[in-house]
């Protein structure tokens, strides 16, 4: 059997993709300039493929599998073809190992064939409904010519031959050429990229890497206005979308009915920067928005992205929760592309939607986003006869209110932590009114001058003072001091009051009474899990006060948004359903009579879903009834 033709057709297919790469990596490059060292970069791929990003596609077992054996199968074939059809290697053992390597593939391709039969709702079709025939056709073909050759037979036919040469042509034309021109397997070779030049090297090999990134206020264009101002690597990142659909799934947004399914952006992202229209996407729409070849949207890389490709109210639908990262086996940044085109929407056009340009108005006039009266700060505090670091200059923690200072029911929680601090004998103080508002709500709302100058303010007065640690009941403070304010010369210790609570437990100095057993179930806060990890501590004194835990099908990780967060409250785009009504759902389905949080602003929103409903308390309050109290 003659398969001379397989090897310069391979090298063909190789140079025209190589050509495609050219073409790809120039269109990426349009992008703002992100440095990332090349040789680091190009190293670092193969560990961070390995383990970085099969952590997550890990996470479904039987899928994982099927990728590791079509994925796998492929490279090692391609790279044994290579050995034997370019090198000239026709030794037994050689197409014994290519006859291996396209049995993996087979088996792997096989498996994604039966997926796509009866495809869930979150995996896109049209072009990617060919992908698995594409597969099998090169795996098979493959094969048989392998095995042809390994057990030497002879007498096949002219036609049979080109049969089966054709079949390996037209995979590899699938496979390799269109990873570089565009198609399904595009993501193969914009994500191996990804993962090396990602604009967050911190993430990777254990790291965690979420807090937003600062812009250069004196810049010419300030946010994202067309798909051109993301950095380079941003965009190397859309073209890595396999559209899978798991951030569709896990969105609160999209859950809701509200105008933003994250697949979809970053689909319509890529048309901004590659230019042409949205007709041939074939994934779910955004909720609320027909998606046909008649309201198809146009892009292309100089033009504005909301002038005719995207609607405002896709991006200020988003909660800022992460789950589409947390998710995303690709490591695409969905949230910083959203941030960074509200910036431009903020600060550009002052187009803030809903009452968000009220809150930052107020934020402006009163350092905080409700116009309280920033005298008024410490106010909650006054009976309790604190210590206020401008009179004492040091203390081991410094407590942070927060704004909800000014919020009656937060304070329940924060005189529930000043009791047991003093329970626990332990030295702090409050900043009093020298605290401003953190600047969550204006970055997150894209305001990013506000939040600039309010974290310049507050690092300037707490590097006047010495402590130890900064203890706060706020995720989204907790996040933003231990997080961003590095960028502005504050890297503090910084621990959300659950974790610093539980250490006091762990040693003894708060000590717990008996309890009767109840049934409680917990909250996980996007700002306090997804963003910093936080899911330990407040399950640990749930168990330590004698609750039985009752988890949520979605807790953890994977714990869905109450819908609190990203200024969402204060934008308040319509959709079907109410992310917290969601939110309660979950708990009413645990039987818990109890929801515990360890958030303001997720206690806030859950305690406005209607009646009937679990009780909700902070696990603070619910720590403060637990202890022996002296005195």
């Amino acid at each position: 059997m003659s398969t001379a033709l397989i090897g310069p057709l391979l090298l063909l297919v190789i140079v025209l993709a190589a050509i495609g790469a050219g073409r790809r990596i120039n269109m990426w490059r349009q992008g703002k300039p992100d440095h990332i060292p090349f040789f680091k970069a190009i190293t670092a791929i193969l560990p961070r493929y390995l383990h970085d990003l099969h952590d997550v596609v890990a996470r479904d077992k039987k899928f994982a599998n099927t990728h590791v054996a079509t994925a796998g199968g492929f490279v090692a074939s391609v790279l044994v073809m290579l050995v034997v059809y370019v090198l000239g290697s026709d030794a037994s053992i050689t197409y014994g190992v290519l006859a291996v390597t396209f049995s993996v593939m087979s088996v792997g391709a096989y498996q994604v064939k039966k997926r796509r039969e009866n495809p869930p709702p979150n995996l896109s079709k049209g072009a990617w409904q060919r992908l698995p025939y594409s597969l099998l056709v090169f795996s098979i073909s493959g094969l048989c010519i392998s095995l042809i050759h390994l057990f030497g037979i002879a007498n096949v036919s002219i036609l049979v031959t080109c049969f089966l040469i054709l079949g390996v042509l037209l995979g590899l034309t699938e496979l390799i050429f269109g990873m570089t021109w565009g198609g399904p397997m595009k993501h193969a070779f914009a994500g191996a990229l990804h993962l090396g030049f990602h604009r967050r090297q911190d993430r990777f090999a254990g790291g965690r890497s979420t807090g937003l990134k600062p812009i250069d206020l004196n810049e010419s264009k300030l946010g994202v206005e067309m798909a051109t101002d993301f950095h380079w690597n941003q965009l190397l990142g859309f073209d890595a979308c396999v559209q899978c659909g798991r951030c569709e799934k896990v969105c609160p947004a999209f859950a809701a009915g509200q105008p933003l399914n994250p697949k979809k952006l970053i689909q319509d992202l890529v048309v901004g920067m590659a230019g042409g229209d949205t007709s041939h996407y074939a994934g779910s729409p955004y909720p609320g928005k027909e998606a046909s070849k008649e309201s198809a949207k146009c892009g292309a890389p100089d033009t504005p992205l909301f002038e005719s490709l995207l609607d405002t109210d896709t991006v200020w639908s988003c909660t800022t929760c992460r789950a589409c990262v947390e998710e995303c086996p690709m490591m695409i940044e969905h949230v910083d592309a959203i941030v960074d085109m509200r910036r431009h929407l903020t600060l550009a056009k002052g187009e803030t939607a809903g009452k968000g340009s009220d809150s930052l108005d107020n934020l402006i006039a009163t350092d905080n986003p409700n116009g309280f009266s920033p005298s008024n700060r410490a106010n909650w505090s006054i009976d309790l006869k604190l210590d206020a670091m401008s009179d004492v200059g040091r203390a081991d923690v410094l407590l942070w209110a927060g704004d909800g200072a000014f919020d009656l029911a937060y304070q329940r929680t924060l005189r529930a932590v000043v009791a047991l601090l003093r329970q626990a004998k332990v030295n702090f103080a409050i900043l009093g009114n020298e605290e401003l508002d953190s600047g969550d709500l204006a970055r997150r709302l894209g305001d990013e001058a506000t939040f600039q100058r309010l974290a310049n303010a507050n690092v300037n007065t707490l590097n006047k003072y010495s402590f130890e640690t900064i203890v706060t009941p706020d995720p989204h403070a907790f996040h933003v001091l231990k997080n961003e304010y590095g960028d502005f010369g504050g890297d503090y210790q910084v621990m959300h009051h659950t974790e610093f609570l539980a250490e006091l437990v762990k040693t003894n100095k708060l000590t717990l009474t008996e309890a009767k057993t109840q049934d409680v179930t917990y909250h996980d806060p996007c700002y306090l899990g997804r963003y910093n990890g936080g899911y330990d501590a407040p399950r640990y004194l749930l168990t330590a006060m004698g609750f039985t835990l009752n988890e949520m099908e979605r807790s953890g990780f994977r714990s869905r948004c109450c819908g609190g967060g990203g200024g969402a409250p204060i934008t308040d785009i319509p959709g079907e359903h109410r992310i917290a009504d969601m939110r309660m759902d979950d708990a009413r389905e645990t039987g818990a009579d109890l929801v515990a949080v360890a958030c303001p602003q997720c206690a806030v929103m859950l305690e406005g879903v209607v009646m009937p409903r679990p009780e909700v308390k902070d696990v603070a309050v619910m720590l403060l009834d637990r202890i022996e109290k002296e005195g």
